[in-house]
């Protein structure tokens, strides 16, 4: 098969020393639900963005870009970004920690958006308000951001324990915090044996990337001659997206090591004794990478902005337009990224990846400008482009990618392009692709 170019032109004080009052130093403020977290700015609108990731950055970047006079407050709870495309490089030491992990306050700076480094608790929408650890701050827009979170409940039901025993001993690091340094390290300290790596039904956080893991590791045990065996059970009937590509990795890379099971949908998990009971049989581990089940993050749950059927029964994602990412009960509303909930009949979701946030984001950024500036909302389509790495030594990697068109009816079309002929070009253009990703918004 011929090679395609995907890569699309963007964008000291002494101990004991004796401290006496200061009538001059204010007493610490005190924090209550109340408690206004930023006053108002300008006479431009208030948008508020929850969530510092690749969508909530974006969007920040662009929304004071094209509305100066705007007051464009950022809120992420966490200190850092850390990005999740390329982290499995990471994993391996192919790329190192700066260059997934990148400072928050320097872009905030340089583009002229407010950052406070804060977690959301909850939201007021009638009046327009959030709730924050540190008070309260209110909005005309805002925007949700959110990305992800893992649903044990679908394993344990209630029993919390249960959950956090398999986030602490089994993470899976798909949300950027302290399980992708713990998974690191299983890796480089692992000895031999058996690792299970369970795959979310989807639609879940970047499709093709569990497989792409699975195939690092695999390199990194083959490398260091570690006796390992990975076992992929995946509730789907067949590897996909990149089907033949990543069919053909595991075959001629790493045959001795990797094993695809197919519909093998997860019916219980015991942790503690290390057993998966699946449709298609019962499966012993002696290390893990448990995926649960993915559903919108917290944040969109916090608001009541989850899709319910005719029951009044939840579902898993964002009740939200698919053609504008406006939540479906609240025009004043955005959700973008992983959140985002249905969108066509013919394939579902979009995908939940880094690069369909960024252009989500940019997407809503316009949205919002044009309404601001009482112009026509035109709605915009997105695409979605992924770089999978399966080798590296010699580095190859293979492609898919997914193109958008509305239909005679208007409903979004899908076509998806798997690129299988792993190759160094792609892992050439896979770092053009992230350091234009990076350059729009970091």
């Amino acid at each position: 098969m011929k090679r395609r170019s995907f890569l699309l032109t963007p964008p000291a004080l002494a101990l004991g020393s004796l401290i006496l009052p200061n009538k001059s130093i204010a007493a610490p403020l005190a924090i209550h639900s109340d408690t206004t977290l930023l006053a108002r700015r300008g006479k431009g609108p208030r948008i508020v963005i929850c969530g510092g990731g690749w969508g909530g950055m974006t969007a920040a970047r662009h929304l004071k870009e094209k509305l100066p006079e705007a007051d464009v407050i950022l809120l992420e709870k966490n200190p850092t970004f850390w990005s999740g495309p390329m982290s499995n490089k990471w994993l391996i030491d192919v790329v190192n920690t700066d260059f997934v992990n990148h400072d928050m306050l320097g872009p905030a700076n340089k583009y002229g958006y407010t950052l406070i480094n804060v977690e959301v608790t909850g939201f007021e929408r009638d009046k327009k308000i959030v709730r924050t650890a540190r008070g309260s701050i209110d909005y005309d827009y805002l925007i949700l951001a959110g990305g992800i979170r893992d649903n044990y409940q679908a394993w344990y039901g209630e029993d919390r324990e249960a959950a956090e025993f398999t986030r602490k001993h089994f993470p899976n690091a798909y949300i950027p915090n302290q399980e992708m340094f713990s998974l690191k390290q299983k890796i480089k300290n692992f000895k031999g044996g058996t690792i299970v790596m369970t795959l979310p039904p989807p639609p879940h956080r970047c499709p093709p990337s569990p497989y792409e893991r699975a195939c690092l590791m695999a390199w990194y045990f083959k490398k260091h001659n570690i006796p390992a065996k990975i076992i992929i059970l995946d509730p789907k009937p067949m590897i996909a997206p990149i089907t033949e590509g990543y069919r053909m990795a595991f075959e001629e890379l790493y045959p001795d090591i990797i094993q695809h099971i197919p519909n093998a949908t997860v019916r219980e998990v015991d942790p503690y004794n290390k057993k998966i009971v699946t449709a298609v049989g019962e499966f012993d581990f002696d290390e893990a990478v448990l995926m649960a089940p993915h559903q919108a993050s917290d944040m969109v749950w916090y608001a009541d902005l989850i899709v319910k059927d005719e029951n009044g029964e939840h579902g898993d994602w964002a009740d939200t337009h698919p053609r504008l990412f406006t939540a479906n009960s609240d025009e004043d509303v955005y959700v973008i990224g992983d959140s985002v909930g249905f969108i066509s009949d013919q394939f579902g979701y979009y995908p939940k990846s880094g690069h369909v946030a960024n252009a989500l984001a940019r997407i809503v950024s316009q949205n919002i400008y044009e309404r601001v500036k009482g112009k026509e909302v035109v709605p915009v389509l997105p695409d979605n482009l992924c770089y999978m790495l399966v080798n590296a030594e010699p580095k190859e990697a293979i492609a898919v990618l997914f193109e958008y068109e509305l239909d005679q009816t208007g409903k979004v079309i899908q076509t998806q392009i798997d690129m299988d002929v792993r190759t160094a070009d792609y892992v050439e253009e896979d770092f053009k692709w992230i350091k234009s990703k990076f350059d729009d918004f970091l």
